[in-house]
């Protein structure tokens, strides 16, 4: 009993990281029409940050997510502003072609800066002690993560769902038009949520570093993981990609370890049967 606690909770943390990995992917294809499979390059973005922050400057480790957030947000809405609202209006094809070279482009930029090798990432004690929860012993750093996901997830959604941002970005995507004429700025308004996604992504990376590792490969060793959240979540939907990305995590982790031979296969399978009854994604509307 004690092993399979321990296996679902590393497999939980794997998917809470998942979901901070793909909730901007599913703000932006969801909330924005726009298909950013650049996606996981602000997670590495936010990763590298960290890393430079916590073993080059010392940073203490909870100093440098809400700076590596930041840094990766801020990058984020120059993006947004300089090149990718331009690519918005563009059919589904050239959309996917500018964010993969643009994906392509950061890792070759990471490769340069750093190089080809896996960052280590100095953490403190207090996240690699294990901790004994009674029926079974794990890391700090395991139960910082379902914490931190758990926190993260209840303040998207009452962002999205409760307050006045929340109704504008959903009013602007229903009928741009529209919500030009009551007054609201469309345009800074997708460039702060596009922005927000991105720091998301790059708080994902932050965290993952110790979990996952960190090379210029990182925007797509999880980019099938992410496309699959979102799928089965439901684009836009942030409860339904928090459902997918923590089921996805513990399944994933207990076919594994149990069924090796088939475990890598598993969540594919699960994937096409989704999309099979649930075509639209276990949210059958946005910002769910």
């Amino acid at each position: 009993m004690s092993g399979l606690i321990s296996i679902l909770a590393d497999g939980i943390a794997y998917g809470m990281l998942l979901f901070l990995f793909s909730i901007g992917l599913s703000i932006t294809l969801g909330l924005m029409r726009f298909i950013n499979l650049a996606h996981g390059a602000f997670a590495m973005c936010g990763g590298y940050a960290a890393v430079v922050l916590l073993n080059g400057f010392g940073v203490p480790f909870l100093l440098t997510l809400p700076i590596a957030a930041v840094l990766t947000g801020a990058i984020g809405v120059v993006l947004e502003q300089l090149v990718i609202r331009r690519v918005y209006p563009m059919p589904e094809l050239q959309q996917v072609l500018f964010s993969i070279g643009l994906a392509f482009a950061a890792g070759a930029v990471a490769n340069i800066l750093f190089g080809p090798q896996q960052q280590p990432m100095l953490l403190p004690d207090w996240l690699t002690t294990r901790v004994d929860l009674g029926v079974v012993e794990i890391t700090g750093y395991r139960i910082f993560l379902i914490l931190f996901g758990l926190v993260a997830a209840g303040a998207l959604v009452a962002l999205f769902n409760a307050t006045l941002f929340g109704a504008r970005v959903r009013a602007a995507v229903d009928n741009r038009r529209a919500a030009e004429g009551i007054g609201i700025h469309v345009t800074r308004l997708f460039a702060i949520t596009f922005g927000l996604g991105a720091a998301f992504a790059g708080l994902g990376g932050a965290l993952a570093v110790g979990f996952l590792g960190l090379d210029p490969t990182f925007p797509f060793k999880y980019l099938v993981l992410l496309l699959m959240v979102v799928a089965i979540g439901g684009p836009g939907s942030i409860a339904g990609s928090f459902v997918a990305a923590v089921a996805l995590g513990a399944i994933d982790a207990l076919f594994k370890y149990y069924v090796p031979e088939v475990g890598s296969f598993v969540i594919y399978g699960i994937l096409v049967l989704m999309m099979v009854f649930f075509p639209k994604g276990l949210a059958s509307r946005r910002a769910a």
